[in-house]
């Protein structure tokens, strides 16, 4: 299971940025991810802090899903 202290998420139509810093020292992990495979990363990770862009294209994320995944 992957473990990042911190994750930011960048919303767009087609794809999802993914910025996940690794340790307090600004080493990070980025991952550009098609919506088909959001939830399957995050899947492997361990429970963390989230931080995601609100915006129109927000609302159609399986948000719920998160609470699933821990």
């Amino acid at each position: 299971m992957k473990e990042f202290i911190r994750i930011g998420v960048d919303l767009g139509k087609r794809y999802f940025q993914i910025h996940a810093l690794v340790d307090e020292k600004g080493h990070a992990v980025t991952r550009k991810l098609p919506r088909s495979q959001f939830l399957a990363f995050f899947a492997d990770v361990a429970p963390c802090l989230i931080g995601m862009e609100a915006c129109g294209s927000a609302a159609s994320l399986p948000c719920a899903r998160f609470a699933g995944l821990g």
